[in-house]
């Protein structure tokens, strides 16, 4: 009987680990790059007896395929992909594709900002607790080279509205929407109701017995799916409101309440600081109550809890001067929560390739407790002309040195330097990453 065939997209690490599931699970494998593949990844394709092409996207060989697994970075609306879908070939994700090789329970994290926090610090409690659980998904680690390399009872997956654009059964057991505010609008032909309805499809398989948390403080979020409807038990949280199913604030305790009994837990366990992770905290609480996890591990997991790196990671303190890492902040709503967090003066790097910000929504905190902005990428004039008027010292440069030592000179103590930068990082670094490390290795050399 001849082997069904399976086109891989792209050499990232989703189509890597999608290469490594199709060939375990018995398929004929084309991966397919548009770059030059690095030797470590032909290495790897070698070790798996996968095939592999470089530099072009050869449709003729992809006709026969029973579907086309499509790495999330590769846009929907190009020619490839049209003609692909003329052809009637099914193109789906990564998460797609893993989650048919699985019976273990998923746990999905979406939204804008917050999901990567979310993410660990589920994975963090369920960890804690004793269970066989994975974190995998948009946080870095491939969901299907982890379905293919091990068994675990649990997944918990952070998951891009890129990666849901690709889904057609995939059911997580809970589903979590941390928030939803405009971002990567140029994959969605600059229409935000498109973005917001691609996060949506976090749900859109769900049965009676699943359950979708949300954060009820989220306008965005509450109306939309409000809108939409879901047959799943519905679990909101919210710092405002109190609320009978579900998790609510009130100082200083996070109440839960899912399994007709209330459970309290004090936020002065939160090892985290800052509204934003106040509601990071409370949807993290909300899956360990409807995973029945002791109180008691709740409370020192809570406390034993990092923070993941390149998102309001204190990197140093120089001379009573605080260094706060939030690389990951690549858009005006995570920038939004930094700057509200912090309690000191700031001398702000920020830039990079705007995504059609509206600078206006930080205003009132750069008027109040920004002291300097060092702008920080290849074109700064949308920066400089929203905030000149309001910040004395406006400083331009190309470069992560110069940024951290411009801006050491210009903080005194007590004070606080932050790399938010509210932008992408592809002007002048790889990624966020790159850049958040290059921001710590400048702090070090001081």
């Amino acid at each position: 009987m001849k082997k069904k065939e399976i086109v891989v997209l792209g050499a990232g690490k989703s189509g890597l680990g999608a290469s490594i599931l199709a060939k375990k699970k018995g398929y004929n494998v084309l991966l397919s790059e548009k770059n030059k593949l690095s030797q470590e990844i032909k290495n790897t394709l070698k070790k798996y007896e996968i095939d592999w092409e470089e530099k072009t996207h050869s449709i003729n060989k992809f006709l026969d395929a029973e579907c086309i697994i499509k790495s999330p970075g590769i846009p929907d609306d190009i020619p490839l992909i049209h003609k692909l879908k003329q052809e009637k070939i099914p193109v789906i994700s990564e998460i797609e594709f893993a989650s048919k090789y699985t019976t273990a329970q998923i746990i999905g994290i979406t939204g804008t900002n917050g999901k990567t926090t979310t993410a660990s610090l589920i994975y963090h409690l369920m960890n804690e607790a004793g269970l066989n659980v994975c974190l995998a998904g948009n946080i870095g680690n491939s969901f299907a080279e982890q379905v293919a390399k091990k068994k675990y009872d649990y997944y918990v997956l952070e998951l891009s509205s890129f990666q849901l654009d690709g889904i057609d059964k995939f059911l997580p057991h809970v589903a979590i929407i941390t928030n939803i505010s405009p971002d990567h609008l140029d994959r969605y032909d600059e229409d935000f109701q498109k973005y917001i309805s691609s996060k949506m499809r976090i749900f859109k398989n769900q049965k009676e017995n699943d359950f979708l948390i949300y954060n009820m403080d989220d306008e965005v979020t509450h109306k939309a799916i409000k809108e939409k409807g879901t047959v799943s038990k519905i679990v909101p949280f919210s710092t405002k409101k109190k609320i009978e199913n579900g998790t609510s604030f009130e100082s200083p305790y996070i109440k839960t309440q899912i399994h007709k009994t209330q459970n309290k837990m004090n936020i002065q366990d939160l090892n985290l600081q800052g509204r934003h992770n106040l509601l990071n905290a409370m949807a993290a609480i909300t899956v360990a109550d409807i995973l029945k996890i002791s109180n008691e591990t709740i409370r020192k997991s809570l406390m034993s809890f990092k923070g993941v790196e390149h998102r309001l990671e204190h990197v140093l303190k120089i001379k009573d001067v605080k260094y706060i890492n939030d690389s990951k902040a690549t858009n005006i709503n995570a920038t939004y929560f930094a700057l509200e967090s912090i309690k000191t003066n700031i001398i702000w790097i920020a830039g990079g390739v705007d995504k059609g910000n509206d600078y206006s929504l930080l205003m009132p905190f750069v008027r109040k407790k920004v002291k300097a902005i060092v702008c920080l990428g290849t074109d700064n004039s949308k920066l400089v002309n929203t905030f000149n008027p309001f910040v004395r010292n406006m400083i331009e440069t190309q470069s992560m040195t110069e940024a951290v030592k411009i801006a050491s000179k210009l903080a005194d103590r007590n004070e606080t330097v932050l790399l938010s930068p509210a932008c992408a990082s592809f002007d002048l670094f790889k990624n966020y990453e790159e850049r958040g490390l290059l921001f710590k290795e400048a702090i070090r050399k001081l």
